[in-house]
C-alpha cells in the first residue's frame, strides 16, 4: 500500500464514539434515524427500516409511552430526536410542551409517500431484497445434493450393527469318556515313578606309551 492510503480502523474508544456521533455530518444523521417498519409494510414493500420523516404514523415500542401511536410533527436532527403530535408532557410552570421521543424506540406503521425520491428507495430496496433471496435459493439449491448425500451415508452407518466376534464352542464330551479319563489319571499319579539307573561310563586311560 502506498503512503497516501490509510485504513480505517474501527473506533472503540466511547470520548470518539460521542465525538463521530455529534459532528457526524447531515447524510450519516439521516441514516442513524431509520426505525423498523411492522410486519404489513414488510410484507408490502419487502424491507425491514427507514429513516422517518414527518408525515409518518409511528407506534413507541419502548419506554414510559409505550404504545403510545400518532403522526410525526417534526424530526430534529441535531438532537437526534423526533416529536409526535398529541404527546405532551407539562412543564413547572403549567405551559404544555412535545416530548422529545429517540427514533430507535419507534416502529412505523404508515409510510408518507409524497415524496417521489422516497417512492424510488423503496423500489430501489425492493428489488434489492429480491436478488438476494434468489442468490440465497440458489446456494440451498446447490447445497441440498451434498447435505443429502452426507445424510444417507450417515444411515447406512446407523443401521449396520456392530460386528460381534463368533466365540468357539467347546465340545462336550460324554460322561462315561470323562470318568475313563479321571481314573486315568489317579493311577498315575499313585505309581511311584522309576528312578533310572545312570551307566558310568569306563574312561580309557591313555598310557604314555601308546601312540
Amino acid at each position: 500500500m502506498g503512503k497516501g492510503m490509510q485504513t480505517m480502523r474501527p473506533v472503540t474508544k466511547p470520548t470518539k464514539q460521542r465525538k463521530m456521533l455529534f459532528q457526524a455530518p447531515d447524510h450519516i444523521r439521516y441514516k442513524l434515524f431509520a426505525a423498523p417498519l411492522s410486519s404489513e409494510l414488510k410484507a408490502t414493500h419487502a424491507v425491514r427500516a427507514l429513516p422517518v420523516r414527518s408525515g409518518d404514523s409511528v407506534r413507541i415500542v419502548r419506554g414510559d409511552r409505550k404504545g403510545f401511536e400518532g403522526k410525526i410533527s417534526r424530526v430534529d436532527r441535531k438532537e437526534y430526536r423526533i416529536y409526535i403530535e398529541g404527546l405532551t408532557r407539562e412543564k413547572v410552570d403549567g405551559t404544555t410542551v412535545f416530548a422529545p421521543v429517540h427514533p430507535s424506540k419507534v416502529m412505523i406503521t404508515r409510510l408518507n409517500l409524497d415524496d417521489k425520491w422516497r417512492k424510488k428507495i423503496l423500489e430501489r430496496k425492493k428489488i434489492a431484497s429480491k436478488k438476494i433471496e434468489k442468490v440465497a435459493e440458489i446456494a440451498e439449491i446447490a447445497e441440498k445434493p451434498a447435505k443429502e448425500v452426507v445424510e444417507i451415508k450417515e444411515a447406512v452407518v446407523e443401521e449396520k450393527p456392530p460386528k460381534r466376534r463368533a466365540r468357539k464352542k467347546a465340545v462336550k464330551k460324554p460322561r462315561a469318556e470323562k470318568v475313563e479319563e479321571k481314573a486315568e489319571e489317579a493311577e498315575k499319579k499313585e505309581k511311584p515313578k522309576a528312578k533310572k539307573k545312570r551307566t558310568k561310563r569306563k574312561a580309557a586311560k591313555k598310557t604314555e606309551g601308546e601312540t
